[in-house]
């Protein structure tokens, strides 16, 4: 959730043109990943001391691993939007706006899914309707995608400048992908509870 919010600061940041708060920020990115990924370690070794105990331990991995995923995605946009910024390549406002608008649209989905996590924790009845939510959240993310990928193809970037913008809301429409995996994850954790 933290590093999801990171990076739609990053993108604001870029937005108003303030390379120290893009640089700070990128910096805590990459410091969150890092730990998504020490705490990906730590779960899969308690799983695997837990041995037979845990029928479902299977389903526990996949989750983790699809949603360390997650934060693999967004360190990759916090590095391409800080290329950007440090070789000066101009993008005009309105496709900032649109990366913004589709970055805070993934930000949307993953608050989503963090309550359907906590529904899952706490064995509610509404567990289907919040999962549901992501898979609409997940599809808000995919239709602003094809419109801002529209609008940089018909654009007159430089080519350079075009192909890390156009990575930029690729990493940001798979990890919407990703996260809509780690709701059907938590929907397997579901019913094994």
């Amino acid at each position: 959730m933290e590093i999801a919010r990171k990076l739609t600061q990053i993108i604001d940041a870029y937005i108003k043109n303030d390379k120290p708060t893009v640089l700070q920020l990128n910096e805590e990115v990459q410091k969150l990943s890092d730990d998504v990924d020490n705490l990906r370690r730590a779960v899969a070794q308690e799983l695997v001391e837990i041995g037979a105990i845990l029928l479902n331990r299977e389903d526990f991995l996949r989750f983790i691993d699809v949603t360390s995923e997650i934060a693999d995605f967004c360190k990759g946009v916090s590095f391409r939007v800080l290329v950007m910024m440090e070789r000066k390549w101009d993008v005009p406002l309105d496709l900032k706006r649109g990366v913004a608008e589709l970055s805070g649209a993934v930000f949307e989905a993953v608050s989503k899914l963090r309550e359907t996590v906590l529904t899952l924790n706490y064995g509610s009845p509404s567990f289907s309707e919040k999962a549901r939510d992501v898979e609409i959240a997940e599809r808000n993310v995919d239709n602003l995608y094809r419109k801002v990928e529209i609008n940089i193809l018909e654009s007159n970037l430089k080519t350079p400048t075009m192909l890390i913008l156009k990575d930029i809301i690729q990493l940001l429409e798979d990890t919407a992908d990703k996260i809509e995996d780690a709701s059907d994850a938590a929907r397997i954790l579901a019913f094994a509870m």
